[in-house]
């Protein structure tokens, strides 16, 4: 158990870790790319080291080239084995090629598009205990209506067995939006004949198509309706053809805005604080908090950095405190800030009047169940306790390994500052 007491000011300047989302779709592109792809600043987590462990076992293979130059990072060379490689290399294996997720449910549910369309070889993918509660049929279920042969435990449950089949495009509507369930359909989609659409009922983030457009593939994106309006329809349709094979290149890994959204949420309630955080992702899909903070009237500026290139923005978060007033989140904006909802309710608990948030059932449907449990929470209790008059006491502090490894060395950096 770990406590965090009441802090003074929170002062400084600091690059957060990379960012854990891009970081996992970083290696599995890398993987089905043709030739050399170095990715600079790999988050090294333990979820992400999950991914490089399974994209090894299936036949990629990943030069460390020492530390980035993010605290947090590593720079990494992966020499992809192509778009159909796995499937060549296991057509004669008669039994399917085990493959540990550990506890990374992104790993779990984007890799089996790629392995669907194979048309020869077969994978389980498990993993541990958590693992084996996170739903795998939004995943299975519209792979299957492709043609894949996809199988789970109880009809929704891991592991999940992969058999190689030969797939077809189709229109997908998702029930729920999901940047996860997308990106599986979209690898699946390279391999299908035919033309793959995804429709999402909300926009989520787009860092996959992001990183197909930049390596090469044919992906379009078609705006269904301009403004977000609760209830009318389809916001976005992704579309994607069949390729015969892709080069990612070079991919550069910002720094994590979730794990910035929780020093600058800190810095909002925490009397006196002010801080800068460096070299953060500003994708516009992923900083709907920004929105919501803007709305509470939080002392929050973003700094655009336009001379970084590549596909990802990035910039500076200036966060100061100040007074906050109460907001409404609704369900379209659910998406658009799924990992720092629980930061909105800490958010809440500082403001003048009440917050209320809607359309979140989604979160219980990520990785873990955000609302009941997850290693994000043992940081919104870090940050409470900062910002209490008692202080926190946080059982299993250590699990904001799993996508911020150095969040406490962090946090005391700027209490300390």
């Amino acid at each position: 158990m770990t406590r965090f007491a009441p802090s003074g000011p929170l002062r400084g300047t600091l690059r957060p870790s990379p960012d854990k989302s891009i970081s996992h779709r970083a290696a599995l592109i890398g993987a089905i790319g043709e030739g050399e792809t170095r990715i600079e600043g790999y988050l090294d987590a333990a979820d992400t080291r999950a991914t490089l462990d399974a994209i090894q076992v299936i036949g990629a293979e990943v030069e460390e080239l020492g530390p980035s130059s993010a605290a947090g990072g590593n720079d990494l060379r992966v020499r992809g084995i192509g778009l159909r490689g796995p499937g060549e290399r296991l057509a004669p294996r008669p039994e399917p090629l085990a493959l540990d997720v550990g506890n990374a449910g992104t790993l779990l549910r984007i890799l089996p598009g790629w392995l669907a369309g194979q048309g020869a070889g077969a994978w389980t993918l498990d993993g541990d205990e958590s693992i084996r509660r996170r739903p795998v049929d939004r995943v299975a279920r519209p792979l299957q209506l492709m043609g894949a042969e996809v199988d789970c435990r109880d009809g929704r449950l891991p592991p999940l067995r992969v058999q190689g089949s030969t797939l077809s495009g189709i229109e997908y509507r998702l029930p729920v939006a999901s940047a996860q369930v997308k990106s599986c359909l979209l690898l699946a989609g390279l391999l299908a004949d035919g033309e793959t659409r995804v429709v999402e009922p909300a926009t989520t983030r787009d860092h996959t198509e992001r990183m197909l457009v930049a390596a090469g593939a044919d992906v379009a994106v078609t705006e269904l309706r301009s403004t977000p309006a609760v209830h009318s329809g389809p916001v976005r349709r992704i579309a994607v053809h069949r390729v015969e094979g892709i080069a990612p290149g070079r991919i550069s890994v910002p720094g994590d805005f979730s794990s910035a959204a929780f020093l600058a949420v800190a810095a909002a309630v925490v009397p006196g604080s002010r801080i800068r955080l460096d070299d953060v992702g500003l994708n516009p899909t992923r900083v709907g908090l920004l929105g919501i903070l803007n709305r509470m009237g939080a002392a929050v500026e973003v700094e655009e950095d336009l001379s970084r290139g590549g596909s990802e923005p990035r910039g500076a978060i200036i966060a100061r405190h100040g007074p906050l007033a109460a907001t409404r989140v609704h369900g379209d904006e659910v998406p658009l800030a799924i990992d720092e909802l629980p930061l909105v309710a800490l958010a809440g608990c500082f403001a003048e009047g009440s917050t209320v948030v809607s359309g979140a059932e989604e979160l219980r449907h990520k990785e873990s169940d955000r609302i009941a449990g997850d290693h994000r929470l043992a940081m919104l209790g870090a940050i409470a306790g900062l910002a209490s008059s008692d202080g926190v006491e946080v059982t299993g502090a250590a699990a904001a390994a799993v996508s911020y490894p150095r969040f406490e060395a962090h946090l005391a950096s700027l209490v300390a500052s």
